[in-house]
């Protein structure tokens, strides 16, 4: 990419500033996000509406691109910016407050690519995971990450740090009903499956020709009863004996790079 160009990347739209610094907390209704590639991520999202960024100058000219002239920026040492995010967050020297994004239907996800698998999440409450199955959903091009509205993680700083940039181009559907849901999709023509390790058949025998739902449980408890029976097969991962299972992030990785190379 040309210098010329560069300096168009960072699109956001700017909203207007109100209030001032706080300590690890975003204003009401607001969403605050740290780490270079979420915030630059975030900066390039024109669907984001940007309160603030808090920066080191040095991470400004880290950016790939320049903001607007009138984008609310405030410089700040690193001692600052370590006050605006959670307790030892690794913010890289780049703090922004946003609104968050805009809610994202199911039914605008059943009428997209059908080639595309969904990823959905029963009552997986870790941010880190969210995160990182986030990062790995948008790298194997799924379509859109499905959670309960209850029982998950808000959108916010620790997801976006994990998820790497993922939280901006990764359609998040929140759904009242997550057995609702997997019926939706079933009419949609979807396959569903439920990870498990209480079952024989692998992923790979479970895996049809047609689109995939690939469902993942609680670390732990794994997959509630009722969604267990929304799903149209259960299947596992051809894991060792030595090892019981596998964190959820790293078993959703490994689901969607067999489903992209079945």
């Amino acid at each position: 990419m040309a210098k010329g160009e560069r300096k168009r990347a960072l699109r956001g739209r700017a909203g207007r500033m109100q209030g001032g610094r706080g300590s690890g907390r975003a204003s009401s209704g607001q969403v605050r996000l740290w780490g270079r590639h979420a915030v630059e991520a975030a900066l390039k999202n024109p669907n984001r509406v940007h309160r603030k960024l808090w920066a080191t100058r040095e991470a400004i000219e880290s950016l790939d691109g320049e903001l607007p002239e009138d984008f609310p920026l405030e410089y700040a040492d690193v001692q600052d910016l370590a006050r605006l995010v959670a307790k030892d967050a690794p913010h890289q020297g780049l703090v922004l407050e946003c609104a968050p994004l805009e809610d994202i239907h199911l039914d605008e996800v059943l009428s997209g690519d059908a080639n595309r698998p969904i990823v959905i999440l029963d009552q997986v409450t870790d941010p880190h995971n969210v995160g990182a199955i986030m990062r790995s959903a948008a790298a194997f091009g799924a379509a859109a990450l499905v959670t309960q509205d209850r029982n998950a993680p808000p959108e916010g700083g620790v997801i976006g740090k994990a998820a790497s940039g993922a939280l901006e181009i990764l359609p998040w559907v929140r759904v009242v009903n997550l057995a609702r849901a997997l019926e939706q999709m079933a009419e949609a023509g979807y396959w569903r499956i439920g990870l498990t390790g209480a079952t024989e058949t692998t992923l790979a025998e479970a895996l049809p020709a047609g689109p995939v739902a690939i469902v993942l449980g609680a670390e732990g408890e794994g997959m509630r009863q009722n969604i267990e029976s929304h799903c149209d097969a259960l299947a596992r991962l051809p894991i060792g004996e030595e090892i019981e299972s596998l964190n959820v992030s790293n078993a959703g990785a490994i689901a969607l790079y067999a489903i992209a190379t079945r």
